[in-house]
C-alpha cells in the first residue's frame, strides 16, 4: 500500500504544474499588455484603425470560443448578435441619448437576452443540426433588420452614435489624456483594448471555476457530463448567454467605429469570419481569439493597402486579377481547411509544438553534455 506522502505526490505535482502555468501566463501577459499600451505611439492611422478592427474581432471571437471552443456548440449565428448589439447602441445612444457607459454594456445585455432565448435549441440539437439553425438565425435577423426601419433604418442603414464620456469625445481628433493628445482611432483602440482585457480575464477565470469545468465536460463527453451531475441545460444556455453578450458588445463597438451600418453587413460571411478567427487562433483558448483576429481582421486592410505590390490582385476597377474582397474570402477558406487538417489547435497549437520541440532539444543537448563529461571522467 502506498504511503500517504507517495499518494499525495501526484496531487502536489499537479498543483505545482498549474502554478507554473499561471506564472508563465502572467509573465507572458505583462509584456504583451505593455506592448499593447505603447503600440499606437509608433504606428500611423492606418495601422491603428486596423488594430481597432482586430481588437473588436477578438472580443466577438472570444465569445464564440466560449460557445464553440469550451462548450462544443457549433454556431454560425455570431453575425446576428453583432447586429443586435450595433442597433441597440443606435437606439439607446442616438434615439434616447443614453451615455456610452450604459449603451455599450446594454448592447451586450440585449444580445445576451436573445441568446438566452435561443439557447434552449441547443438542448435538442447539436453539431451540424445546431449549425444549420444558427445559419437560419442570421437570415431571419437580416430580414428583421431590413424591415424594422424604425430601429435599423431599413436597407439604407443608419448612423451609430459616437461614445462621449469622462471628457472624451470619440467623434473628435482633439482629445487629451494627461497632456497626451489622442485622435479618434487612438481612443477606440484603448477602449477596445480595455474591454478585451476585461473579457479575457473573465473567460480565463471562468475556465478555472466549477462552471467552466462543466462547460468543458459538456464539450468532451455530454452523456458522461450528465451522469456526473452537470446540468446540461444550464451549461449550454449559459454558454449562449456569455457568447451573445460579448458579441453584442463587439457589435456596438464595430458599429460605432464605422459610424454607419446596414443590415447586409451582418451576413453569413461575417459569421464564417468569426469561425475562422477561432480556428486559426486556437479553439478553446483565451489567446486564440486575439491571434486569430490579427490574421483574419487584419488581412483585407493589408491586402487593400499593398495591392499594388502583390501579383494577381486587381489593383483597381476594370483591371485583370482577383479583387481584394474575393482574395480575402479565398484565403479565409484555405486557412480554415489548412488548420483543421494540419493543426486543429490553431496558432496556439503551433506555439505549443514549438515549445515542446525546444524543450526536447534542450533535454537532448543536456544529456549529450552529461554523456561527454562521463566519458572524459
Amino acid at each position: 500500500m502506498a504511503t500517504p506522502s507517495v499518494a499525495a505526490e501526484p496531487v502536489r505535482s499537479g498543483v505545482r504544474g498549474r502554478v507554473r502555468a499561471i506564472r508563465l501566463g502572467t509573465w507572458l501577459t505583462l509584456p504583451v499588455l505593455a506592448v499593447g499600451l505603447v503600440l499606437p505611439f509608433f504606428l500611423d492611422d492606418f495601422w491603428i484603425s486596423t488594430l481597432v478592427f482586430v481588437l473588436i474581432g477578438a472580443i466577438g471571437g472570444l465569445g464564440l470560443n466560449v460557445l464553440t471552443g469550451y462548450t462544443g456548440q457549433v454556431s454560425l449565428g455570431q453575425a446576428f448578435f453583432l447586429g443586435v448589439g450595433a442597433y441597440t447602441a443606435a437606439v439607446l445612444g442616438q434615439d434616447h441619448g443614453v451615455n456610452a457607459l450604459l449603451w455599450i454594456p446594454a448592447a451586450g445585455l440585449v444580445a445576451a437576452l436573445l441568446g438566452g432565448l435561443i439557447g434552449p435549441t441547443a438542448l435538442r440539437l447539436r453539431g451540424l443540426y445546431l449549425a444549420i439553425v444558427t445559419i437560419g438565425l442570421v437570415f431571419i435577423g437580416q430580414h428583421i433588420f431590413v424591415n424594422l426601419e424604425s430601429v435599423s433604418g431599413g436597407s439604407q442603414g443608419r448612423a451609430i452614435p459616437q461614445p462621449a464620456f469622462l471628457g472624451l469625445d470619440f467623434s473628435s481628433d482633439q482629445n487629451s489624456i494627461l497632456g497626451i493628445g489622442f485622435n479618434r482611432d487612438g481612443l477606440y483602440y484603448y477602449l477596445s483594448l480595455f474591454i478585451l482585457a476585461l473579457a479575457m480575464i473573465f473567460v480565463r477565470n471562468l475556465t478555472r471555476t466549477r462552471t467552466g469545468r462543466a462547460l468543458q465536460a459538456v464539450r468532451d463527453r455530454e452523456v458522461a457530463a450528465a451522469l456526473m451531475g452537470v446540468d446540461l441545460a444550464r451549461a449550454k444556455v449559459g454558454a449562449f448567454v456569455i457568447s451573445s453578450f460579448l458579441a453584442g458588445v463587439a457589435g456596438a463597438l464595430y458599429g460605432a467605429f464605422l459610424t454607419h451600418v446596414d443590415p447586409l453587413q451582418f451576413n453569413l460571411l461575417l459569421s464564417i469570419q468569426y469561425v475562422a478567427i477561432i480556428i486559426v487562433g486556437g479553439v478553446g483558448t483565451v489567446w486564440g481569439a486575439l491571434l486569430g483576429a490579427i490574421f483574419i481582421e487584419g488581412l483585407q486592410p493589408v491586402l487593400e493597402r499593398y495591392s499594388d505590390s502583390i501579383p494577381l490582385l486587381q489593383h483597381s476597377a476594370g483591371e485583370g486579377g482577383i479583387a481584394v474582397g474575393d482574395a480575402t474570402d479565398i484565403i479565409f477558406g484555405v486557412l480554415i481547411v489548412l488548420f483543421l487538417v494540419v493543426e486543429p489547435r490553431g496558432l496556439i497549437g503551433i506555439g505549443a509544438r514549438a515549445r515542446a520541440l525546444a524543450i526536447r532539444t534542450r533535454v537532448a543537448r543536456s544529456r549529450q553534455a552529461a554523456s561527454g563529461l562521463e566519458e572524459k571522467a
